[in-house]
């Protein structure tokens, strides 16, 4: 929200009061609470007839120091609250030298001095990260009597902004009005599902609003050289959470607000839906799943989309038994094909529903301020909402979706959530507009605890569409309704990476698009970006998304990176165990990984996929492709081709390739089995080695379906010789890619040639692959001499 008429005056209506300076401090321990009023004290008459901030500093966690600006401290907050952990204090000291003021956590200072004009310096080491200055910290009033506490962070030269959940705008967002709001808007405007008020920048640190309603940020755009923000409240809480790595920011940002849960290792294999509005009934389903089957496409999850219900009845979980007259019966028929069942749900009640008069007589339906239910007729005729501030409510909703679990059904689609109105009284007294934003998070939250409870742990899986700060902890969230064209799929994208620096470590989109019916050329390279993303599934609107549709090279096309992205089960898993352990997410826009690279910092249609695969998706019907490659030999994992940064690369691929490069010196597990998301992974596994260097190592991890380590390796480089160490029981094969493989008998007299000889054991032979060496290992530590290549 903009307040400024230019740099001078105010907007029509508008009155600022900005922190002048600090009249009083009292400081503690571990906290600092400064008292500024807003104008500059010359005599006693100045303390009079003027407002006085209040501004608490302290640290809920080390290198995290929260900010918290209040005027007016009569009326108290009647929630919702974000959730969040703090680690108990005892890491934050303050220091008084002279006038000056400071708050130290980690390696993060605040400073402030006392005799000077307001400003509030945040630095580490000797490096400012940024300032509030003398117009920093305030609030604004308009003609209409509102109030809004107020905000502004210094931006330095050249610092790009990132995050606020998943927008589908540029990706560096300097420049940008961003309302953090919740809104049903697709994938093509300003708004967005998915917003969450914390943003990180390419100086070291990022800052989280602790407000769950509307935030609104002008990020280099009413002031440019500041990234402001303000809500409609006596109050403002923030924090600045330090890195100095942006993964480092991440993983304190999501230690304050919440990792992922780890996701079941099916929910990654590729799931297909009805679509939905087309004609689909059981015979349908049949088909599509017998087709998948006959075109060696492996398919791990089956969805139902909305009219599994009758239509007027959403929601009343109901199966349509004109359609489906024997659900139980299907379910059952599907699970023994070793599928996985979703279904599509919404927290919306319409009047045709049995649920409506139901919960409407239990008090469990949101309700007006003046009485009687909230309904409209957008989306269902007479909807209304579940109040899930009432715990009636949400055991209610939860015990149907349970008799949904009892039928086989194994996880849920949880669509909607964004639309929630403000004329309402909620049943804990929640504040409308706060929970406006909020609402998805006690939706998902009721859904995701229930099948956590029935399912168990590491079985609970969610496929969301709206969410907030704090949402991370309940995956897996998807992209929304995009538009069938090749901009659209850039939109998706972009909207991914902003949420990914969110913490958001679990991430999907409609392949295909969601409106309208794409070209062949944009089905097929859609395939390829969504079979690269965390999950996969195949979803429409008005038409199916069965790849034969779409002609007979899509059918390979799918079959073929389906179990490409089966294969990749053992480092994407790993790359999950670091989501849940750090708040990494596995889709990472590459200025996550190369900070230091000034060429990564506003790419958005490439990406890193967990810590060693760079992916660069093709938006182009003919094939063409631009894409940057950091320092080094990279290796794409298709073709073998190598191509050598720092410096872009334009290529054209045919649609069995992309360009998919193995990060320089990176050692990627691929499993054994390609059929299926769910193995022994360390079974058979194989290790693509590229290129190795160091004696340092570099240590990989297979991990077991539950997410600990199932096997270790450890491959090291020097001059000629590689060496590999294990802790595998199970048999694995090593890939040494771009080395030429030489049989035994030659191997121990040609120079240069490949051999290799396990301790105590005799030499284990090469094969030619056409990427490298391959050798079948038994366990144990292996010394390989390779020829320089």
């Amino acid at each position: 929200m903009k307040f400024t008429d230019g740099y001078w005056l105010m907007r029509p209506g508008m009155t600022a009061h900005h922190a002048a300076a600090v009249a009083d401090a009292v400081v503690a321990d571990d906290r600092l609470t400064l008292y500024a009023p807003v104008r500059n004290v010359r005599h006693r008459g100045d303390t009079l007839n003027g407002p006085l901030l209040t501004v608490d500093c302290w640290s809920p966690a080390e290198g995290v120091i929260g900010v918290r600006a209040t005027h007016h401290a009569g009326r108290p907050s009647p929630g919702p609250e974000f959730a969040l952990s703090t680690d108990g204090g005892g890491h934050a000291s303050t220091r008084q030298e002279g006038t000056t003021l400071s708050l130290r956590s980690g390696e993060l200072t605040l400073t402030v001095d006392t005799a000077g004009p307001w400003q509030l310096d945040f630095t580490a080491g000797d490096r400012r990260l940024t300032s509030i200055g003398p117009r920093g910290t305030g609030f604004v009033t308009d003609g209409e009597g509102r109030h809004f506490m107020v905000a502004r962070h210094a931006l330095g030269v050249g610092e790009n902004v990132y995050g606020l959940g998943e927008r589908f705008t540029p990706f560096v967002k300097n420049g940008q009005s961003v309302d953090i709001w919740q809104a049903d808007g697709g994938t093509s405007s300003e708004q967005a599902y998915k917003n969450v008020p914390f943003h990180l920048t390419d100086r070291g640190y990022g800052v989280f609003v602790n407000h769950p309603g509307r935030v609104s940020y002008e990020v280099g755009s009413e002031a440019v050289g500041q990234v402001q923000f303000s809500v409609e409240d006596q109050s403002l809480e923030y924090f600045v959470v330090h890195g100095p790595s942006p993964k480092e920011v991440l993983a304190r940002y999501t230690a304050l607000t919440g990792r992922p849960a780890l996701p079941p290792d099916w929910s990654f294999g590729l799931w297909l839906s009805t679509s939905f509005t087309t004609d689909y009934d059981e015979k349908t389903v049949g088909r599509f799943v017998d087709g998948m089957a006959d075109a060696g496409v492996p398919l791990s999850v089956f969805h139902f989309d909305c009219f599994w219900m009758r239509a007027y009845h959403w929601s009343d979980f109901v199966w349509n038994p004109d359609v489906f007259p024997d659900p139980a019966g299907m379910l059952r028929r599907l699970k023994e094909r070793g599928l996985r069942i979703s279904v599509w749900v919404n927290p919306y009640i319409a009047q045709r529903s049995a649920l409506f008069a139901e919960g409407m007589a239990r008090g469990f339906l949101l309700r007006r301020q003046g009485g009687g239910v909230w309904q409209w007729d957008k989306w269902q005729a007479g909807m209304a909402l579940v109040d899930f501030t009432n715990p009636g409510a949400r055991a209610w909703y939860a015990d149907k979706l349970r008799e949904l679990l009892g039928q086989g059904v194994d996880c849920f689609k949880t669509d909607f959530g964004e639309r929630v109105p403000l004329d309402v009284a909620w049943h804990d007294g929640s504040d409308p507009e706060r929970m406006h934003n909020y609402y998805a998070q006690v939706y998902n939250e009721t859904v995701f605890d229930l099948l956590r409870e029935e399912r168990g742990e590491g079985e609970a899986v969610v496929f969301a569409r709206s969410t907030t700060a704090g949402g991370q902890r309940l995956p897996v969230h998807w992209g929304g309704d995009c538009e069938s064209t090749f901009e659209a799929m850039a939109e998706s994208l972009r909207g991914g990476l902003s949420l990914g620096l969110c913490g958001f470590g679990f991430w999907s989109h409609d392949i295909g698009g969601f409106e309208g019916t794409p070209s062949p050329a944009l089905f097929k390279r859609w395939v390829q970006f969504g079979l690269l993303s965390s999950h996969s599934r195949l979803h429409g609107s008005t038409s199916y998304r069965v790849p034969w549709d779409y002609g007979e090279e899509a059918v390979a096309v799918t079959r073929d990176f389906t179990r490409l992205k089966n294969r990749l089960m053992p480092y994407l898993y790993g790359a999950a165990v670091q989501a849940r352990e750090h708040g990494t997410p596995t889709v990472r826009p590459m200025v996550l990984e190369f900070p230091d690279d000034p060429a990564c910092r506003a790419l958005d249609r490439q990406y890193m996929l967990g810590d060693d695969l760079l992916v660069a998706p093709v938006f182009d019907e003919g094939g063409a492709v631009e894409y940057y490659v950091p320092t080094g030999v990279w290796t794409n994992i298709l073709t073998g081709r190598r191509v050598t940064g720092p410096g872009w690369q334009r290529e054209t691929h045919d649609f069995a390739t992309l360009p998919l490069l193995a990060r320089p010196g990176s050692v990627v597990p691929f499993g054994a089995r390609d059929d299926t998301s769910s193995s022994t992974w360390a079974d058979g596994v194989t290790l693509r080695v590229h290129s190795p260097a160091g004696s340092t190592g570099t240590t990989t991890v297979v991990p077991g379906r539950d997410g600990a380590p199932a096997a270790t390796f450890t491959v090291r480089g020097e001059g000629d010789t590689v060496t590999v160490e294990t802790d595998s029981a199970l048999p694995w094969r090593l890939l040494l890619v771009g080395a030429e493989a030489v049989d035994a008998a030659e191997a121990s007299g040609a120079a240069g040639a490949v051999a290799a000889r396990a301790t105590g054991r005799a030499a284990v032979e090469a094969t030619a692959d056409p990427l490298g060496a391959l050798y079948d290992c038994p366990a144990g530590t292996f010394r390989l001499t390779v020829p320089r290549r």
